[in-house]
């Protein structure tokens, strides 16, 4: 029977034939693993997910954390997931043998744990914010650091949190007033309020490690305003002992739990710093340990933002791709209907997916989720990249990821919501039943357009940083790999016009982002950055399925040719339905239309 979570066989196309994440191999950092170890991990990803992550989803949306008392307390199907995927060391994945880890290419990673986000997202959310939490530990932390808060991390003993937004604050980070008081010690005391901290706090782990963003006080006791004084800390549940042993409780407590539409089965705090009601040492004031630098705390915190980033497009696409799944098979299996050529009223009804109507739906959802897939996966690749190739590739390979990762974090989360709304009308009526999954897939993806920052922000940062990056470096690079996909497809006779139609929307999209840059003022130049980032993804993502669809050009004749064939269609389904978008998008960008700007609050009754 095939999984209902992921496709393999895609996944298999996009590593193996189109990636080429095997030459990776050739590598000093991964020469001792194969195709044959890649396929084992892989292999190990989804029999967890199937058999831990799966089985308690629907559970965990509807009977979500609970507060008692000043603890939280989560269903014992999650604690056990967790145990497993911890057991079969994919915390530790990506790190090196003496971390306890396989080495794994961090694509090879991310394929695997899209099983997990699949299966459930909400239980895979404490596993993989554990690991962008230890990376950036891994970074910029001290050895004393790496091996106190790290390494029990990685064991799957302890998970870790990332809390950047406030109650009065939100997104805008320069706003916030949580204060880290320096100690004799060397440590800090750190007071204030955190809100919307996903696995804030639970009993699925002994202890959670909190990367807090702060500010220290100058010498009259202000906090400097702005982000440039904004300081990172470690700050513990339980301050820890020796050998990883469990010390005082730590001045953090919740103070409550938020009740979301979707993700119920995370825990969503708000969490209270230096409340009072722990006292370490007899005295007020969570302690923390400081991260690097004083006043480098965002810098730092963007390392473990950028791969949560990341990681939010994978989970996009993972639940629009088992959304996309399981409206294929129930299009498949449902018999509803007759088709316009059936004129006898006691002929049979006919199978969903025979109606027109259905099959473009499906390949509405085909093109998104396959889509996201591969423009993730991209994005993984040229983490390796960053992290393994000669010095000259690497730095082109961190540019280029700059400047995707708005893209990567928001393309998946807008498009793969459509392919979840998508699936639940294909189901019809039963869609928006709790009988069936598609609705909580909906529920649970509509966070993720949300989830570490919203369109309209990562809109703003490709926009007015990104594009203009490295000197225009990255944007120079994109169009180099463009240009070269579109010679190759060029050559192809039935991808000609796709080559042309990519070309076309390349050159229109840098003629835009000119026309912007040129403008001054940068309200005006920003105020429709929203349809500057669809257009722009959108192109991108042309891109790629126009890529991809080389690689299956040469598939098409051979025994898999089903498969192939569905690829080539998807790809000519975006070019022709998807793609003359970016017309109406970059309308309202060359020139900038006001409309926005020029409207007065008092417009909105």
């Amino acid at each position: 029977m095939n999984s209902l979570l992921l496709s393999r066989r895609d996944l298999d196309f996009l590593l193996f034939e189109w990636l080429d994440v095997t030459s990776l191999t050739a590598r000093p950092a991964f020469a001792e693993h194969s195709r044959q170890t890649f396929d084992a991990a892989l292999d190990t990803y989804s029999e967890i997910a199937h058999a831990e992550f799966a089985p308690h989803n629907k559970k965990v949306d509807r009977e979500p954390p609970r507060l008692v008392g000043e603890n939280v307390v989560s269903a014992p199907e999650q604690r056990s997931a967790l145990q497993a995927f911890a057991g079969a060391g994919l915390l530790a994945a990506c790190q090196e043998e003496t971390l306890g880890g396989m080495r794994l290419p961090y694509v090879v990673e991310r394929a695997g744990l899209a099983f997990v986000l699949a299966a459930c997202p909400t239980t895979a959310a404490y596993a993989f914010l554990t690991i962008a939490n230890a990376n950036l530990l891994l970074t910029h932390g001290t050895p004393s650091q790496i091996w106190r808060f790290v390494r029990p991390m990685l064991d799957g003993r302890w998970t870790g949190t990332m809390c950047l937004s406030e109650p009065h604050a939100g997104s805008s980070l320069a706003d916030i007033t949580t204060r880290a008081e320096r100690q004799p010690d060397g440590s800090y005391r750190l007071t204030g309020n955190k809100m919307w901290i996903s696995g804030g706090d639970h009993d699925l782990a002994d202890n959670i490690v909190h990367l807090v963003l702060a500010k220290v006080p100058d010498d009259r006791g202000m906090l400097r305003p702005g982000v440039a004084g904004i300081s990172l800390f470690a700050v513990p549940k339980h301050l820890p002992a020796s050998d990883h042993k469990l010390g005082e409780r730590n001045d953090v407590v919740v103070a409550g739990l938020n009740h979301k539409m979707g993700y119920r089965g995370t825990s969503n705090c708000l969490l209270n710093f230096g409340e009072g009601r722990h006292r370490p040492g007899g005295r007020a004031g969570a302690v923390g340990e400081l991260i690097g630098e004083e006043g480098r705390g965002l810098a730092y915190m963007f390392h473990m933002m950028n791969e949560a980033r990341i990681t939010v497009g994978l989970g996009a696409a993972a639940i629009g791709y088992t959304g996309y799944l399981h409206s294929v098979d129930y299009a498949r299996s449902r018999h509803q209907g007759r088709l316009p050529t059936q004129r006898n009223p006691e002929s049979a009804p006919v199978r969903l997916i025979d109606h027109a109507d259905v099959r473009r739906m499906l390949l509405a959802q085909k093109a998104f989720v396959e889509g996201s897939l591969a423009l993730v996966l991209f994005s993984a690749c040229l983490v390796d990249e960053t992290n393994t190739a000669p010095a000259d590739e690497a730095q082109r390979a961190r540019q280029l990821l700059d400047l995707l990762t708005p893209v990567s974090k928001s393309w998946p989360s807008k498009w793969g919501v459509v392919a979840n709304d998508l699936a639940i009308q294909i189901h019809g009526g039963y869609g928006y039943t709790q009988d069936f999954n598609v609705e909580q897939f909906y529920r649970d993806n509509r966070l993720n357009p949300i989830h570490e920052g919203t369109f309209g922000i990562q809109a703003i940062d490709l926009l007015g940083r990104k594009v203009g990056s490295a000197d225009g470096l990255a944007l120079a690079d994109l169009s180099k790999r463009i240009e070269r996909s579109a010679e190759r497809a060029a050559a192809i006779p039935e991808l000609t016009a796709e080559a042309a139609a990519l070309r076309a929307a390349w050159s229109r999209v840098l003629e835009t982002t000119m026309s912007l840059r040129s403008i001054p003022d940068a309200t005006l130049r920003l105020a429709n950055a929203s349809c500057y980032l669809d257009a722009f993804g959108h192109v991108v993502v042309a891109w790629l399925w126009l890529d991809q669809a080389v690689t299956a050009a040469r598939g098409i004749d051979g025994p898999d040719a089903a498969f192939y064939r569905g690829k080539l269609t998807a790809c000519r389904y975006f070019y022709r339905w998807e793609l003359p978008r970016i017309d109406r998008w970059l309308g309202l960008l060359d020139p900038v239309d006001r409309t926005v700007l020029d409207v007065s609050d008092d417009c909105f009754a």
